[in-house]
This record gives structure tokens, sequence and C-alpha cells, in this order.
């Protein structure tokens, strides 16, 4: 069978990675990757337990690498100005500069004997020669938008503006902070990339975005600007601009709109959506990378059986179909979750404009999405307490140790 991937994201990569090993290597598989080889957007990535166990499970060869390379942070903290701030306990995380995890799954694909072909730009399923073509060509795609009537794409933008930027200061704790200004509220998501610097996502409403002359502030004068707002958080610490467009450039920061991407269907004939192509979720769940690894491995599932069982061959069109079925359903619930995830952060403002108590607008912030109960609501009120945090600090630690044993770790504990 030959497959081809379109898109050297964490999807096309990872695909193609279990394509080779679940064939015993007589599938060909081919990356198509417009990019040059190194070059990424964002700075770091953020994902759960869950994404190393799928590592773990699928690829053990392949997955200490990755776990070597993933950063722990062991707590989340919410600050509100110059208020005290409050404590998310019992969440944890793991991170991962973007294109440190990006390199590590190329030389996977490499070593696995993946035909890896940057600077190619692919722009119809027509050009490539393929059994399976996979569109993992990210939220924009060229081959889904060819067929945009038969997928059934919808595309609907979120009110609020943000930038993905970096910054010099090396965060432990996974932090929201939100800043008043004379505009309106603004905050940012900060959590470690890599060793001496962290990812840090400002949001605010369109209204903030205008006031604060982000929306045609050159590069340098918006990044000193928030600089100067997010002062105290930032203790000091240097912004830093995306590559494209980064500080001393002549243009102005990349503030985006997110955009909800669902599609009817994610098959046309032998042709399969996976990733941001088929399905975006809000950035502020921190499922993306997630989610577009996990489509990966449901359709190595789909065309080759789960990790572990016989490997075989499969009627191609029923396997793409089983994958489109499945997953599908799998991602509309997730999707659901996310969307009321941003339509919390779109309302921020107005929470902290009528005063709320920090701890309650910080508990409204962790059940943002709709998943906790009246037991959660006890903990968070509970971790408020310097020894109680710490005790719950220790049961986690201890609950991720086990965890990481279960799935194979050895001596990883950061």
């Amino acid at each position: 069978m030959r497959i081809a991937c379109v898109g050297g994201g964490p999807t096309g990569l990872y695909l193609a990675i279990l394509a080779r090993l679940r064939s015993g290597g007589r599938d060909e598989v081919v990356v198509h990757e417009r990019n040059a080889r190194g070059w990424t957007h964002g700075f770091g990535v953020t994902f759960g337990e869950d994404l190393l166990d799928d590592f773990f499970r699928n690829d053990p060869a392949g997955a200490p690498a990755l776990r070597r390379a993933s950063r722990l942070w062991s707590d989340q903290m919410v600050r509100i100005g110059h208020l005290k701030p409050v404590h998310l306990g019992g969440k944890y995380g793991y991170s991962m500069a973007r294109v440190t995890m990006l390199a590590l799954l190329t030389e996977r694909a490499e070593q696995l004997g993946v035909d890896l072909r940057f600077g190619s730009n692919v722009g119809s399923r027509d050009e490539i020669d393929a059994d399976v073509v996979v569109a993992a060509d990210g939220v924009g795609s060229r081959l889904r938008s060819a067929r945009t009537e038969h997928f059934g794409t919808t595309v609907e933008p979120g009110e609020n503006r943000y930038v993905w930027l970096g910054t010099d200061r090396s965060v432990d704790v996974f932090t929201f902070a939100f800043e008043r200004t004379d505009a309106g509220w603004i905050w940012f998501y900060a959590y470690p990339s890599a060793d001496g610097a962290s990812t840090c996502i400002v949001e605010c409403a369109p209204q903030t975005w205008a006031g604060l002359g982000l929306d045609s502030a050159p590069a340098p004068d918006g990044l000193r600007l928030l600089e100067s707002i997010f002062a105290d958080a930032l203790d000091g610490h240097r912004l830093l601009a995306p590559a494209a467009g980064g500080a001393g450039a002549s243009g102005e920061l990349p503030w985006l709109r997110f955009r909800e991407v669902r599609n009817r269907t994610w098959r046309d004939g032998d042709l399969v959506l996976a990733g941001d192509a088929a399905h975006t979720t809000h950035f502020g769940i921190g499922s993306g990378t997630v989610l577009a690894v996990q489509d990966g491995v449901a359709l190595a599932d789909a065309l080759y059986g789960t990790a572990g069982g016989p490997a075989h061959a499969r009627d191609r069109i029923a396997a793409l179909s089983a994958y489109d079925a499945r997953r599908r359903a799998q991602l509309a619930p997730v999707q659901d979750m996310a969307r009321r995830n941003m339509q919390w952060f779109e309302h921020a403002g107005q929470r902290l404009d009528r005063g709320e108590d920090p701890v309650e607008f910080s508990w409204a912030l962790l059940d943002r999405r709709g998943d906790m109960g009246r037991l959660h609501y006890r903990l968070h009120r509970a971790t408020q307490i310097g020894p109680v945090r710490q005790v719950r600090r220790t049961l986690t630690s201890a609950r991720r140790v086990r965890r990481a044993a279960r799935r194979g770790e050895r001596g990883a504990t950061g």
C-alpha cells in the first residue's frame, strides 16, 4: 500500500511512523511538507499523560526520546493583577518546544524509511499517486478546500484576538495572568517550552485589542506594551515574537482569531482528513497536539489493526470509512467542550468587571468546560491552604510516577 501524508506536522509524521511499523516496512510512505526542514510556527505545545501513553504503546522504541524532551509543569496558578494568586491544585502536565517535537518525529520517521519531502507544496489530491492520501495540511487545508462542498466544511471564528508569543522567563507553573487596562482586560497563558524559555499566549476582547492600539502597533512597540502590562507576571522578563514577524520587524504582531473547523465527513474516496484539517479545538484546552497524534493512531488502527494486534491488510475504503465514522464521533463532544471553553474566555472580562472573588473566578476558569463536580469545588477551596496544597501535590506526584511505571518509563520523574 502506498500512503501519502500532506503536511509534516505531528499528525502526518506520526501516521507515517505507524504505517511503516505496522506494515513491517513493506508499505511505501511519503510525507509532503511545504516548508523547509526545521521550520515551524509557535513556541511550545502542552499535553497530558494520554499522549505519553500513546507514544509508549504505539512506538516503544521512539517514545523515550520524546519523553526525555518533555518538560513537566506540576502546578497551575491564576494571577489577577496585584491580588493574591489562586492555585489550581492537582493539575499538572508536560510541554515541549514544537520544533523539538517535530525534529524528533522527523528523525524517527527517517529511521523507519519514510520518504520525507520538504518544500513539496501539494495543492490537490490529483497531484499525488498513492492508495491513501491524508490531508494533514492544517486549518487552511488546500486539499480540503478544493472539495469543501463534499466535506461539508464549516469555519466559525471566535470573537477574541490572540497572539502566540514566547518569553525568556523560565515558567515552572502553568500560569494564567489577567491584567486590567484602560481599554479592558487582557491575559496570557504561560507554560514552559524549552530550557530557559516559555510559551506565552496573549488574548483579549477585540475592543481591548483595538483600544490598546495593538491592531496597528509595529511588532517591537506591541511587545514593549505587553511587557509593561504584564511586568509583574513576567517578573521583568522579555516577550519574544515568533520568527515570522518578530521584534524589530516592520510589520505588526501576528494577532489571530481562533477558527473552529468542522466537517460533515472526513473522507472522500481515498482522501481523508486529519488534524486541524479535520477539526480544530480552542487553544484554551491545550489539546491540539494530542488530538492530532491520536488522529494518526486512529487511522493506523483502521488500516492495520490496533498496536500489538495481528497486522494484516484491510479493505482500504472500508477502513477509511470506519476511521471517518469513529473518529468524527469521538471528536464531536471534544469540540463542543472546546467551544464552551472559548466562550468562557470571551466573557472573562465581564466576570472580572463584576469584581468576582478571585477563588470563585478561578473555580469558574477551572470548570470552564463544564466537566467538574461538587467534590472538585471543595478540593479547589481547600487547595488554597498551603499544607493541604502540599499534600495534594504529593499525592498527584505519586499518581504520576505510578502511571509512568505502567507505561514502561525508566527513571523519568521530571
